[in-house]
Formats: C-alpha cells, structure tokens, sequence
C-alpha cells in the first residue's frame, strides 16, 4: 500500500442487546406524550359533568398541552444539546409523573388546565431528547433507519391507543385515572434510562434564544385563543387583536431566524418543496385523526350512550388499521412512489369524514367503526411516509433540525384539531341549541357551555323537561358534528392536493 492511499472508512458498529434495549426504554416516554395527545378524549364528558368548564375552558383542557409542547420543542432541543439529552430526558420525566399526580385530583377546571400546561412543558424536554439519543445509539445506517421507523410509529400508535386505555379506565375508576398512567410508565424509564443511555451533547452548541423561544409561543397561543373566542363568543376586537398578535410574532420569529447564524429553528429547509409539503401533509393528518376523535368519542358516550370501555373498543378496528398502515408502506414505497401512497392515505380519510357527513346525525355506530378505520389507516400511511420524506429532503448534517420540524407539525397538527374543528363544532352547538322555555335559566345557561354541561345539568331537573333538554341538546351537536365531518373531509381533500403538488419529487430514502 502506498503512503498516499486512503484508510478505509471507519464501520459503524452494530446495534447489540443494549441498544435494543435502550430502543424499549424510549419508546415508553414516546407513546406516553403521543397516549396524552389523544386519551383525554374519553375522559372529556366526566370532566365536564365533574368540573363544569365553560365552552372555552373545555377546549383549553385539551388544547393546552400540545400548544406548550408544540412551543417548546425547538427550544428543549436546544437545551438537550447543550446541558445532555439523557440529563433533560430524566429531568422532563420526572417532572411529567409528579405533575401527572396533581393533574389526576384536580379540584377546578382551572386548576386542570395550569396542571396541562405544566405537563406540556415536560413533556417538551422529553420528545427532542428522544429521538437525538436514539440517533447517536444507533451508529449503523440501516439499523438507524429501523429504530427512527419504530419510533415514529409510536406516536401514531400511541395517539390511536389514548382512547382505548382511557375507556379502559373510566370504565372502573374515576376521570383521573387517565392521569395516572404516567406515573408507572415512567418509572422504568427513570430506572432504565441511566443504565442503558449514554449521555450525548453537542459539543459546539449554538447560543440560546430566548427572544425566539418568546416569539414561538406568542405566535401560536394567541391564534389559538382567537379560534376559542370566535368560537364561544362570536367576532370582536378581541379576537382580532388576538390574530394579529399571533401573525406579527410569526412574521418577527421568521426573520429573526433567517438573520441568525445558528437559528432555533432553521427555517431556510422549507424552501424545499418536498420537505414543506411533508411538514403541511404531516400536521393535517394529525388535524384528521385528533379532530375525529374529539367529536366520536363524545357523540359515542353522550349522544349514544355507550360506556367508555363500549366507546373505546368501537374505535379499535381503527387503532389496528393505523398500525398496520403504518407498517405495511415501508416496504411498498420501494415499488409505489412516496407520492402516490400519501394521496390514497389521505383520501382515504376524506372518505371516513364524508362517511359521518353523509350519514347525517342518525348514523348507526357501524358508520363511526368503518370512519375511523379509513381515517386511522390513512392517517398511519401518511404519517409514517411524510416523516421519512421531512428526514430525506434535507442534507444529513441538517436532519436533526428536520426532525424537530416534523416533531413540532404533530403537536401543532394536535392543537389545530381541536381548536380548529373542536371550536366549529361548539360554536355550531351553542347556535343550534333551543333550550327549552321551562328549564330555569342558570340550568340552560350551564346546558348552552358544552353537550357534557347539558347531561350534568339536566341530573338536577324532572324527568320529562330533563329528557326534552338532552334530546335539545343532542341535536344540537350532532348537527354541528355533521358540518364538522364535511370540514374535516375539506381539510383532507386539501391535504390530497398539497401532496400532489409538493411531492412529484419525492422518491423512496435509501
């Protein structure tokens, strides 16, 4: 061999036990924040009958979580890099099992959101540490592939599972319950993190920005609050200075930004119409799939009737078909083009909205078990496709910060599934409603706040004036929950489109 020639490439070691090991020990705080996005929903209409929230603060419960985690995420990544990933991992932890106990026996609907919030801000130190430690476990090329596939189908799986275990446990113990899951889920994380992780940082970390990290929530929070307003109390100066905060720190986070050397968030990848297409696609699937569950899980409980755990395995043909799309697609994206599976996917969704729209209020329970079958098995083949894509259409050294993007779609994508189509439909439910004239007033007003308020407040009142309120009020929301489903099938039709346009392109990652 001659003095000039070439060392061979160092190859990357093999994943052994340890590593696999590793891979189950962060895969449990990954479907525990996917399980919380969604498990809330069946827990819901006991919340409101325990609570009393108005229509507003009803909607806040659920939204608020994702709205801090989804503002965060770019943040804690940052902070990951710079303090260690395992040390923000069992940090977030560890706060996310104590807040979860005093979430569990919350006194007041305020308190249950603060508590919600704080859960999103734990929540956020543990997605980001996740995924970078999962990377730097794995050296192999394709073994990384495998795990980063397995650990996105956690937040799918996990977002389908939600209901499924919380009508599990409200079908023996109290809305709490859905809170206290956290808690054995994490401790073997906290045992097993330290054993089995290696600490990484970045050892040139960029600068913290705090100022970004501000205009990141600023742009968000106050555009979800302007959606609840609209929706519960209709147009006012409010509700547009609430839109115009959120747009205007939008527009200030970009260019701040763009002019920074190391941004928070590089959003120069978004130039790349692959990549922004996937993020658009991946945070409408998510709109679909939390947007279904916000109004079947209620209609199924409040308007049918059925138990939690009666409501829960009605959806498991749902959570089954999300899985297996999920997997399925891996191998067929090597003979059908990126584009073409996440079309179908989501054209399938838009026919299991359009199956409760057509359906009309009346709609047997079979139409939501074959609806939500379309949607999950949609949603699981979008989702695991546009992930690989957001990962593929950036340059290696950058896709770390294409994982934080399609970390923060989901979460956004959560938020906007409630506050968008969760907000429709309350607004829709507040107009439609005609409470009778003789149901005293404070008892039609709490009737008015959401279907979970009417079912409480028709417990205090006579039999005949009490079944005239519920079946009011179970009017009142299947029609709103009719327009919802043909929105919903709008939005996806939508998401048809962006993915026509912004993936002729693409191409199966090698």
């Amino acid at each position: 061999m001659t003095a000039t020639a070439r060392r061979p490439a160092a190859v990357p070691e093999r994943a052994g036990t340890r590593q696999w090991a590793a891979l189950v020990v962060l895969m449990l705080p990954v479907l525990l924040v996917s399980v919380d996005n969604t498990v809330l929903s069946f827990a819901l209409p006991e919340i409101s009958t325990a609570l009393r929230p108005s229509a507003a603060a009803q909607l806040w419960i659920v939204d608020v979580y994702s709205l801090v985690l989804a503002g965060l995420l770019v943040a804690m990544g940052s902070l990951g890099d710079r303090f260690g990933r395992r040390r923000l991992l069992l940090i977030g932890a560890s706060g996310f099992a104590l807040v979860s106990l005093a979430a569990a026996f919350a006194p007041t609907a305020e308190a249950l959101i603060t508590a919600r919030a704080v859960l999103g801000f734990f929540g956020a130190m543990i997605m980001p540490a996740t995924l970078s430690l999962l990377r730097s476990t794995f050296t192999d090329r394709d073994q990384r592939r495998l795990a980063i596939a397995i650990w996105a189908s956690g937040f799918a799986a996990g977002s389908a599972l939600g209901p499924v275990v919380g009508g599990v446990l409200l079908e023996h113990f109290a809305w709490g319950s859905v809170f206290l899951i956290a808690v054995p889920v994490l401790l073997p994380l906290l045992v097993g993190a330290p054993l089995l992780l290696v600490e990484s940082r970045d050892p040139a970390p960029g600068p913290f920005d705090p100022v970004s990290v501000l205009l990141s929530l600023t742009a968000m929070a106050p555009v979800v609050a302007a959606v609840k307003q609209l929706a519960t109390h209709g147009p006012g100066l409010d509700v547009v200075l609430l839109a115009v905060l959120g747009v205007a720190s939008g527009w200030l986070f970009v260019r701040r930004q763009l002019r920074r050397e190391r941004p928070l968030l590089d959003v120069r990848l978004f130039t790349s119409p692959v990549f922004a297409g996937s993020v658009v696609v991946n945070l409408l699937a998510v709109v679909a799939l939390v947007g279904f569950l916000f109004f079947t899980t209620q209609h199924l409980q409040l308007v049918v009737g059925l138990r939690p755990l009666q409501a829960a395995l009605t959806l498991l043909p749902g959570l089954g078909a999300m899985i297996v799309a999920g997997l399925v697609v891996v191998p067929i994206v090597r003979h059908v083009s990126p584009r073409t599976i996440v079309a179908t996917g989501l054209a399938a969704a838009a026919v299991g909205y359009a199956l409760v729209w057509l359906s009309g209020a009346g709609a047997p329970v079979g139409v939501f078990v074959l609806a939500f079958a379309l949607v999950g098995a949609g949603v699981g083949a979008a989702e695991t496709i546009s992930n690989d894509q957001i990962i593929a259409a950036v340059p290696a050294d950058r896709a770390g910060a294409a994982s934080a993007v399609s970390e923060t779609a989901y979460e956004v994508g959560a938020v906007l599934g409630t506050a968008v189509l969760g907000s429709m439909l309350t607004a829709i439910y507040r107009g439609s409603l005609v409470v009778p004239a003789d149901v005293p007033a404070e008892v039609g007003d709490a009737a008015r706040e959401t279907l979970g308020g009417a079912v409480a407040a028709a417990d205090a009142l006579d039999g005949s004036v009490a079944t005239r309120l519920l079946d009011a009020a179970t009017h009142a929301f299947d029609a709103g929950l009719v327009t919802t489903a043909a929105v919903g099938a709008g939005v996806m039709l939508l998401a048809v489109a962006v993915s026509l346009v912004s993936l002729r392109r693409a191409s199966a990652s090698d």
